[in-house]
């Protein structure tokens, strides 16, 4: 898929760090599989992915919790 920030670039299979703050808690989760642009960098998540750390950040966004770090694990 071509690039749609820089319009040169295609993008490749790889992974990204997701990083998100919901009400006050950060979640970091390392290894989630993207497409990056092999030109800019820029990351793009299937849609599977973007429901899935949704969740997870709905689990993390809970008292006492300010920042949790996890790995991606496919459903």
């Amino acid at each position: 898929m071509k690039c749609v920030v820089c319009r040169h670039g295609d993008t490749k299979p790889g992974f990204t760090t997701f990083t998100v703050e919901r009400d006050g808690a950060i979640l970091v989760v390392r290894g989630v599989p993207a497409r990056i642009c092999e030109n800019c960098g820029e990351e793009y998540l299937e849609d599977c992915e973007v429901t899935r750390l949704g969740d997870l950040a709905d689990e993390t966004a809970k008292p006492g919790v300010q920042v949790e770090i996890r790995d991606y694990r496919a459903a």
